[in-house]
């Protein structure tokens, strides 16, 4: 399995699902609580396969040390305002605010791994070592999401 190709598999899904929450009102407590559940768990999953298999093969070459460290710090300030998030009812109209700066963080965290991350480790990685590291990312995110 490509590893670049499963990550915007998870992208694609992950951005669908932020605009179907932010489609909706203050007033949609139990939608907004579930689709931000499973928002919160996908990019959980999604976070982990990074930081724990994408980000460290990525750092040990030149080209992509410094793209890889810069995601894990978008990582870090999603990770902060979802917390955020969580401590905030669902139908306060802050909520609704701080959703549209995570949002806006995540789909900007996406755009530099698509357009910069992916095709730099496309550069310093063979097509067989991409299929290896995206077999792992799919039995790790099995395990992630059976636990």
């Amino acid at each position: 399995m490509d590893a670049f190709k499963l990550l915007e598999e998870d992208h694609h899904k992950v951005k669908k699902m932020l605009g179907e929450l932010e489609d909706t009102s203050e007033q949609a407590i139990k939608t907004r609580e579930e689709l931000f559940a499973k928002i919160k768990q996908e990019m959980l999953v999604h976070e982990t396969l990074e930081e724990e298999l994408l980000y460290p093969t990525l750092k040990e070459h030149g080209k992509t040390k410094e793209v890889s460290l810069e995601g894990y710090e978008e990582h870090h300030v999603v990770n902060e305002i979802m917390a955020e998030l969580e401590e905030t009812a669902v139908d306060d109209e802050r909520w609704a605010a701080k959703f549209a700066v995570m949002k806006e963080n995540v789909e900007h965290h996406i755009e530099e791994e698509e357009g910069e991350m992916f095709k730099k480790g496309r550069q310093v990685l063979d097509q067989d070592q991409i299929d290896a590291l995206g077999d792992r990312m799919e039995q790790r995110k099995k395990e992630l999401q059976a636990s």
